[in-house]
């Protein structure tokens, strides 16, 4: 999102943010997010190898579901990277500050089915899943109104 802002800034703030935004996404995406994937997913593998009744269990299903959601979530964030990389601006900030928000959404969903397992608990889980989500874009809208007031907050 602050890619998507800086490229909508004004020479030579344009240039000299957008440089240093590139870097440090850049850093982000392969010193930080990359590695984490391929870690998580060497774990899970191990887990599933060591205890593998996990895989008779409803919860799991649901669980393997949302984790194949974050891998397609993770697949597009990295179109959208490259894509800013290359200085092609396709979506507004606002619509990547939501974005943001989606593997917050989506782990969130993953941590609430590992710790309510039984069937009673999972519409608890579903409900709080859904409040989440409403949360999330409320303080999305309310920090959208705070920064059309003050574009510096």
């Amino acid at each position: 999102m602050y890619q998507i802002e800086a490229f909508h800034k004004p020479s030579p703030e344009k240039e000299i943010l957008g440089k240093q935004l590139k870097l440090m996404a850049k850093r982000l995406w392969f010193i930080i997010t990359w590695p984490s994937v391929i870690l998580a997913t060497l774990f899970a593998i191990w887990l599933l190898i060591l205890i593998p009744e996990y895989l008779n269990q409803s919860w799991m299903h649901v669980k393997l579901l949302f984790v194949f959601l974050l891998y397609i979530y993770h697949y597009k964030t990295h179109i959208y990277y490259k894509q800013l990389q290359r200085d092609e601006v396709k979506v507004t900030s606002n619509f990547m500050r939501i974005w943001n928000e989606g593997a917050t959404f989506i782990l969130f969903a993953v941590v609430f089915l590992v710790i309510l397992k039984s069937s009673i608990n999972w519409i608890f889980g579903i409900i709080g899943i859904v409040v989440f989500g409403i949360l999330i874009m409320l303080g999305f809208k309310i920090y959208k109104n705070i920064r059309s007031k003050n574009p510096e907050a």
